[in-house]
C-alpha cells in the first residue's frame, strides 16, 4: 500500500470545506495526473507530507508561495494560481473576509482601537496571546491560522505603493501585558519600529483626556485607489462594512476629531518609548 493510500485509510485529517476543500480536490487530481505522491509534491515545494495532506481534504490553507509552487511543479499552467485571492480571504472569520480584501488593496488606512493592538501592529506573540483568550475557546490549529492570517496582513507595510496608513490607540491598551510582561515589550517596540515609517502614523489617545469624539467602539476607515471610502465597524458578532456615505461620513467626521485629541505622531512614539523603558 503507498503511502498516500495508508494517510487516506487512516483517515488522520478529517475533510474540511468551502473554497479550501474545493482547491484541495484540484490539487489532488492535479497531482495525481502528474504522478507525484504527496511526498515528492512536499519534497520539492518544501512541505512535509502530512501538510500536503492537509491542503488536500481542505483541513489547511495554503500560502500564495505554495500555491505557485505547487502549480509550477506540477504543470498546472495557472490553474491553481486562480485559486490564490479565494483562499487568502479563506483564512479570515467570514466576518472579516471582504475587508481583509479591501484593506490589501487599500491607499488608505485609518485605524481606531480600543480593545486591543491594532492587527496591522501586532507581534506574533501578542496575536497568540489573544487567540489563545478567546472565548469559547479555540482550538490550537484555528489559532495558529489566525494568527498567520494576522500576520499576513501586515505585508501591506512593504507594498511598492505605500498606502498612508495611520492609528490612534487609546493609551490602557500599552499598558496592559497581554501574554506577559515580555509579549508587551515586543509589542511596544513593533509600534515604534512601524510608527517610524514614512508612510505611517501612530497617535495615542491619553486616558486623562476630558474629551473625546467616539467612545462606540473600533472602527477602520478605508479607501480604494478608486476613491472609494468605506468603513469597517467591529461589533460583537456584527461586525460590518459600511459603504453608505453618511455612515462613512459620521466616522470619517469622529476620527478627524478623535486625531486632534491625541497626542501627536512625535509625542506618541515618544510616550511608547517611556512605557519601554518602564517594562
Amino acid at each position: 500500500m503507498s503511502e498516500e493510500a495508508q494517510e487516506d485509510q487512516d483517515g488522520q485529517e478529517a475533510p474540511g470545506s468551502g473554497i479550501p476543500l474545493v482547491f484541495g480536490r484540484v490539487l489532488k487530481r492535479i497531482r495525481v495526473q502528474a504522478g507525484l505522491e504527496r511526498a515528492e509534491l512536499g519534497r520539492r515545494t518544501g512541505y512535509s507530507a502530512a501538510t500536503i495532506t492537509s491542503y488536500e481534504v481542505g483541513r489547511r490553507i495554503p500560502n500564495a508561495k505554495f500555491i505557485r509552487q505547487a502549480d509550477e511543479v506540477l504543470g498546472a499552467g495557472g490553474l491553481l494560481i486562480d485559486f490564490i485571492e479565494d483562499m487568502e480571504r479563506a483564512q479570515y472569520p467570514a466576518f472579516f473576509r471582504d475587508a481583509a480584501v479591501l484593506e490589501k488593496k487599500a491607499v488608505g488606512l485609518h485605524v481606531f482601537a480600543t480593545k486591543a493592538i491594532p492587527g496591522l501592529l501586532q507581534t506574533e506573540d501578542y496575536a497568540l496571546a489573544v487567540f489563545r483568550m478567546w472565548r469559547p475557546l479555540l482550538d490550537e490549529e484555528t489559532v495558529q491560522k489566525r494568527v498567520a492570517a494576522r500576520l499576513a496582513r501586515q505585508d501591506v507595510f512593504a507594498q511598492a505603493l505605500f498606502p498612508t496608513i495611520s492609528f490612534v490607540i487609546e493609551e490602557h491598551l500599552l499598558r496592559r501585558p497581554l501574554g506577559g510582561q515580555a509579549v508587551l515589550r515586543g509589542q511596544l517596540e513593533q509600534i515604534l519600529l512601524h510608527g517610524h515609517r514614512r508612510n505611517v502614523e501612530v497617535q495615542v489617545m491619553p486616558t486623562a483626556r476630558e474629551v473625546h469624539a467616539c467612545l462606540d467602539g473600533p472602527f477602520t476607515l478605508i479607501e480604494t485607489k478608486e476613491g472609494r471610502r468605506i468603513a469597517y465597524v467591529e461589533g460583537h458578532k456584527h461586525s460590518r462594512l459600511h459603504t453608505d456615505r453618511e455612515t462613512v461620513r459620521e466616522l470619517e467626521e469622529q476620527y478627524g476629531i478623535l486625531r486632534a485629541q491625541a497626542l501627536t505622531p512625535h509625542g506618541s512614539l515618544a510616550l511608547v518609548e517611556k512605557l519601554l523603558g518602564e517594562t
